[in-house]
């Protein structure tokens, strides 16, 4: 069901969500199967919307400066009722072997305590191993694969076999050569071994060493730091910036700093485990709202500052809301001019997660903030990771001077862990500088736009073929849905076949029955190796009838996109959608 959207006591929101007509030339109704597309942008208001007086957003299609589309299809009903039915007999099948393993008929390779141990506390809880040893054993050869080289638009991959159902693995001492990679966080295709950020990062190497062997405020203060903090800050357009070694780390360490007892943290449901950790160790009240959804969050920041804090009623010292820029497994990109409208109304923090949205969106790669053309003093902590994007690894906060002064003090990652590897700075240092144009060349610019392209066409292409596809138009994390949980090692094992490394992903990082294969589209993809992956695609979606879509996402568009923008297409709707109607 579509979130109803009403009128508050300021503004309405004007919220399109249309519904595709059917290929039987029926408008599909709010049933499985609906397409949910979320579309802002100056759309006629619907007389004959009622209003959920339980919602309140303070949010309008003004917000937005361009055309904001998000396609989340419903599991058909079919396919949802199999996808149990699958889970239940793998399930029966998983207790039965369980049986045989206690009873000595089927060797058990699970760790498990000695026989005069036996009274002890469980060290190893067999239930909560079930789901690991009987169902992700059976698909584990999807995942971890060794590469053998640069992983770029393609790469090397160890050939590996297993002798006992994927316990153990065996290399054969061959390699798979030139398989398209599209499943690496390269957007901008800077994971390279020649060209210039290599050069820089080899020099660097020569000049400086690998490691620092010591911290920031020791002696492992180097001037290639001072020099990438600063270019960070002018790249994202704030006072300061800190750069850190690890971008996991740049969640889970600085929150706790910035949040304790007597805070409180609203967190959207489908945030990064580094969030999510760094918000459980700060030690505040933690609350979640449905994902991007703003009428959720309104209603958390509301009874929050109606109620404050729990026993008490004391106002709570702070309220922190963490978004990310684009989640990771859906491809969404988050409603950033509602949450910052919703921020400043109610008075919040925001702390924005652009680790993988940094590089990839926005006219000069700024991220969400640069895509939606806002200004960045609106946000009050911007985090990102070197990780994607720029080719490298670590994590950058940036903002106000005192904000980042407060963190080289406070912060846990700053104070005692290593500094960041000198040619892994300077890797940064050199890609940014071509993004930000500063090399003297328009390579970043091209690289920008060539990465927009390839999202567009990719994205299209697979709606075309029938698949159902998760995420925002310019979002270039492309997740397809599998559903069914047989389907997620046979279809990575028939990529791969076809020379083409994907990333498959299942329950428990997604919902049961939402299991998913997630491409990331790179600048460094060419027309060729797209169509190449898209016609194994394909070839392995006939296969395993992965088609399930039965909706058409909108007309043929052209097939050159060299004069085409996803925003031309967006501004004028098809003839064959119907705005909702409550």
């Amino acid at each position: 069901m579509p979130p109803s959207m009403t009128k508050s006591s300021a503004n309405k929101l004007t919220n399109g969500d249309v519904f595709h007509r059917a290929s039987n030339g029926k408008t599909s109704s709010r049933r499985n199967g609906f397409v949910k597309n979320h579309c802002l942008f100056q759309q006629p208001q619907q007389k004959n919307r009622r209003p959920n007086e339980n919602n309140h957003v303070v949010c309008t299609a003004s917000l937005y400066n361009k055309a904001f589309v998000e396609q989340f299809e419903e599991t058909p009903l079919l396919v949802a009722v199999l996808t149990y039915v699958g889970y239940g007999i793998l399930t029966i099948f998983g207790y039965l072997r369980d049986f045989l393993r206690h009873w000595g008929m089927e060797k058990c390779h699970v760790a498990r305590e000695r026989e005069e141990q036996k009274d002890f506390v469980p060290l190893y809880q067999d239930f909560e191993n079930f789901y690991t040893r009987n169902l992700y054993m059976r698909i584990r050869d999807n995942w971890n694969r060794p590469i053998c080289s640069v992983p770029g638009a393609k790469m090397d991959l160890l050939e590996r076999a297993s002798k006992d159902y994927n316990w153990t693995f065996q290399h054969t001492g061959k390699v798979v050569k030139d398989v398209i990679n599209m499943g690496s966080y390269n957007y901008l295709g800077f994971a390279e071994n020649t060209g210039r950020c290599a050069d820089a990062a080899t020099e660097s190497t020569h000049h400086y060493g690998v490691g620092v062997g010591s911290t920031r405020r020791e002696m492992g203060n180097l001037d290639l730091h001072e020099e990438l903090e600063q270019l960070v800050a002018r790249f994202l357009g704030v006072e300061s910036s800190m750069a850190f070694g690890m971008g996991f780390a740049t969640n889970s360490m600085n929150i706790p700093a910035l949040a304790g007892k007597g805070c409180l943290i609203l967190s959207d449901e489908l945030n990064h485990a580094s969030l999510v950790l760094g918000a459980r160790l700060s030690g505040s009240i933690i609350r979640v709202f449905k994902h991007n959804n703003m009428a959720s969050l309104e209603k958390l920041l509301r009874d929050a500052i109606v109620h404050g804090q729990p026993r008490t009623r004391r106002p709570w010292k702070k309220i922190l809301i963490l978004v990310e820029g684009i989640y990771s497994m859906e491809g969404s990109i988050v409603r950033l001019p509602e949450v910052i409208a919703l921020k400043k109304r109610y008075k919040a923090f925001l702390y924005l997660d652009e680790a993988h949205s940094i590089g990839a969106l926005g006219p000069r790669g700024g991220g969400v903030v640069d895509y939606f053309g806002l200004d960045p003093k609106d946000v009050d902590i911007m985090m990102g990771t070197f990780t994607k994007s720029f080719g490298a690894a670590g994590g950058y906060i940036g903002g106000r001077r005192e904000l980042i002064d407060y963190l080289r003090s406070h912060s846990h990652s700053a104070i005692y862990a290593t500094s960041m590897s000198p040619p892994v700075s300077q890797q940064i240092i050199t890609s940014m500088k071509i993004i930000m144009g500063e090399d003297g060349t328009s390579l970043g610019g091209v690289r920008l736009k060539q990465l927009s392209e390839n999202t567009t066409y990719f994205r299209r292409k697979l709606r075309e073929m029938g698949f159902i596809i998760y995420g925002n138009d310019d979002s270039p994390v492309v997740p397809m849905m599998l559903y069914m949980p047989a389907k997620i090692g046979a279809f990575g094992r028939e990529m791969l076949k076809r020379n083409i490394g994907t990333v498959v992903v299942g329950f428990p990082a997604t919902p049961i029955i939402e299991s998913r294969a997630r491409f990331c589209v790179s600048a460094a993809h060419t027309r060729d190796i797209l169509d190449t992956a898209l016609e194994a695609i394909s070839e392995v979606g006939d296969v395993l009838q992965l088609k399930y879509s039965r909706h058409q996402r909108r007309p043929h568009l052209p097939s050159s996109l060299d004069s085409w923008s996803s925003e031309d297409s967006l501004l004028q709707e098809p003839s064959h959608v119907k705005p909702s109607v409550m």
